[in-house]
């Protein structure tokens, strides 16, 4: 837990140890970039924002560009959906704004832990469509031969899509698979993942030929025949 306020520090670490949680914390950034980057991993990293010595969103670019694939939960005073929509795109994996309950912390801390215990995806040879190559072993993505930057929850919803190739799968579903939901809320987050998908992997993403949208049902993954 990189965490510099020291109240909610310790009313966060009381509801973790009641949970049967073991954890350390800093209220560093830097030190909290170290920590997290070493070995043996954590299980999960819980990120505020507005740290001093590196705020949080560095922490994370770094974490990630290290190869750190620790799942990383970000909690911030800052509601701003730009905030929100830039703590994912540097590859944390969910988002939680402050004040929150402690119960649904544990809660979300829970579901990234269920979707790290997952077992691997079948289908481990490397998926290519268009110009665009999926290493679903290695977690990575090229196109043209180039790779590319994609966050941990894309390649979780893009592999996810995958492997129901062919299949129409609901908004729902994907909020329960990816994200880890057990009652899905309403909100746009699949759809505004999908789109920075589009952006990176479609020719036109105004006009999709991969990630398909089904009007009032859900997405689809369609291989175009060469």
């Amino acid at each position: 837990m990189i965490e510099d306020e020291p109240g909610l520090a310790l009313t966060v670490g009381d509801r973790l140890r009641a949970a049967g949680f073991a954890f350390e914390t800093t209220p560093d950034g830097l030190e909290g970039l170290a920590l997290a980057s070493s070995l043996p991993a954590y299980d999960v990293v819980l990120l505020d924002l507005m740290l001093p010595g590196m705020d949080g969103t560095d922490v994370c670019r770094d974490l990630r560009r290290r190869g750190v694939r620790t799942p990383i939960l970000m909690l911030t005073a800052l509601g701003d959906v730009r905030d929100r929509v830039n703590g994912l795109r540097v590859g944390a994996d969910d988002y939680l704004t402050k004040p929150f309950d402690p119960d649904e912390l544990v809660a979300r801390i829970e579901a990234l832990l269920r979707r790290a215990s997952a077992p691997p995806p079948e289908r481990q040879e490397p998926v290519h469509f268009g110009d665009v190559e999926v290493d679903l072993r290695a977690m990575e993505v090229r196109r043209a031969g180039h790779p590319i930057d994609i966050a941990a929850r894309e390649f979780q919803l893009l592999a996810y899509l995958i492997q129901r190739e062919g299949e129409v799968v609901s908004r729902e579903e994907l909020l329960r698979a990816v994200w880890g939901y057990r009652r899905p809320p309403r909100t746009r987050t699949v759809d505004v993942h999908v789109t920075w998908l589009r952006g990176k992997l479609e020719p036109d993403r105004a006009n999709p030929t991969f990630l398909r949208t089904v009007r009032g049902a859900g997405y689809k993954f369609v291989r175009a025949e060469p």
